[in-house]
């Protein structure tokens, strides 16, 4: 895993590899900033107008709990866009990796396993449901933790470990798929659970570095297909001609 990690690492500013590192760091960059600073003004209306609303929705029972809340949303929307490109990051790079995953699979595959069958690609509206499915859980995961994370510093341990799962579950499915049918790629993820998330362990401390996190969807992609790779044992292509003698030779 270990190799994996640093065979993706090394990759990543291969010649190669730089258009594509370019094109993601630009959209991960624009995507994070319109989704922080929409994030910014949601929480400022919550934190003015929203607890009028919420008590009249769920009654005068649920003023102190709101008041506390709104209070906790205040301090999130005065973080402003910081704060958004902060939680926001693994939900985006989920985003940005479903327009190159791909690209940088192709690369992968051709530099270190050439003599192996080549994957195909996902459709794209395919990655970016994928992609848009993982972005969306991953924010509701975090908003979920943030109460934690404001009043006690294990919030930002199950920020971590929600990413690690997140992220190595997404990026792996996306390798896996471009061999596979996407219920076999899923059911393969289910099967080597502890690993991969063991694997997304490495991506998601990627992604907490600043800037260098919005290089993620490169480094995890390489990472993964490296992973898919490992956990998919022997080569299909030097199986097959074996089988073919002895169904020959009977």
């Amino acid at each position: 895993m270990l190799a994996a990690a640093i065979k993706a690492l090394s990759q990543m500013i291969s010649p190669p590899m730089r258009s594509i590192l370019w094109r993601s760091v630009g959209l991960a960059l624009v995507l994070i900033t319109v989704l922080a600073i929409g994030l910014q003004r949601l929480l400022s209306w919550f934190a003015t107008n929203g607890e009028v609303w919420a008590e009249g929705m769920l009654g005068p029972n649920f003023h102190s709990t709101l008041h506390v809340l709104s209070w906790i949303v205040s301090i999130a929307a005065g973080l402003g866009v910081v704060f958004g490109g902060i939680f926001l990051m693994p939900a985006i790079t989920s985003l940005v990796a479903s327009l190159f995953v791909d690209d940088v699979a192709d690369i992968v595959e051709r530099e270190h396993y050439p003599a192996e069958r080549p994957g195909v690609a996902l459709p794209l509206g395919q990655a970016i449901l994928e992609g848009g499915k993982t972005a969306l859980l991953t924010i509701v995961v975090y908003l979920v933790a943030l109460p934690l994370v404001l009043f006690a510093g294990a919030g930002f341990l199950i920020f971590f470990l929600a990413a690690a799962w997140l992220l190595g579950r997404e990026y792996f499915e996306l390798a896996a798929m471009r061999f596979r049918p996407p219920e076999e790629a899923k059911a393969m993820r289910r099967d080597n659970a502890a690993t991969i998330f063991t694997a997304g362990l490495f991506i998601a401390a990627f992604v907490s570095i600043p800037i260098i996190n919005l290089a993620t969807p490169i480094f995890a992609m390489a990472f993964m297909v490296h992973m898919h790779k490992r956990l998919s044992g022997p080569r299909p292509e030097l199986i097959e001609p074996a089988r073919q003698t002895n169904v020959s030779s009977v």
